[in-house]
């Protein structure tokens, strides 16, 4: 959440209650960022879509898709440029990705774009030693982009200033992406950062 406005929603907010900055081990650990706490939501999502054929929860809601449709869109990315959702979850995004923009591709070499909504988020909640594996998400992130490829970021536990800390080495900001403001208590923010950084 941006510029010290209330936590509203998605994956941080039932885990959100650190004290300080995450440059420590800053998010109180939750089941929100193990593997198994996923595997049974999506278990659940693929048995409710089976059953009634209801796709499941849109992370960050449609707008974030749309958002990030829109960036690919105005920046004429091609449409054989190769894409990874980052932790695909119910694989929503990639339907409509692929349905409005891209042309699917089965090569898995260097990516051109790398998209997160959300599992930064929950991998910064992982009981397990959460500051090793951001540290390791940074690294396989630059791993399977290209030089001067695009990384866009949706977050909801993350302001835009400890993004720009957590991705400082090998990335640099490229855009940011507008989001939903609202004002309370007589302060204004976002609600998510979205980002896209670019790999140097």
């Amino acid at each position: 959440m941006s510029e010290g406005a209330d936590h509203g929603g998605g994956a941080g907010a039932a885990a959100w209650s650190r004290g300080g900055s995450p440059g420590g081990d800053g998010f109180a650990p939750s089941a929100l960022g193990t593997r198994e706490h996923w595997d049974a939501v999506y278990e659940r999502e693929l048995q409710t879509f089976q059953e009634y054929g209801d796709t499941g929860e849109i992370w960050f809601g449609e707008e974030s898709m749309a958002r990030l449709i829109r960036w690919m869109q105005n920046h004429k990315i091609p449409l054989d440029a190769s894409v990874l959702d980052i932790g695909t979850g119910n694989g929503v995004f990639l339907v409509e990705l692929v349905e409005d923009f891209l042309n699917p591709s089965t090569e898995l070499s260097g990516f051109h774009i790398c998209i997160d909504k959300g599992t930064f988020d929950a991998i910064s909640l992982n009981p397990d030693n959460a500051v090793e594996k951001r540290k390791q998400y940074v690294k396989s992130l630059s791993r399977v982009l290209k030089v001067k490829g695009f990384f866009l970021i949706t977050s909801c536990n993350w302001t835009k200033e400890e993004l720009l800390n957590e991705f400082s080495e090998g990335f640099e900001l490229f855009e940011e992406l507008p989001t939903p403001r609202f004002s309370f208590g007589g302060r204004s923010g976002n609600s998510v950062a979205a980002l896209v950084f670019q790999k140097t």
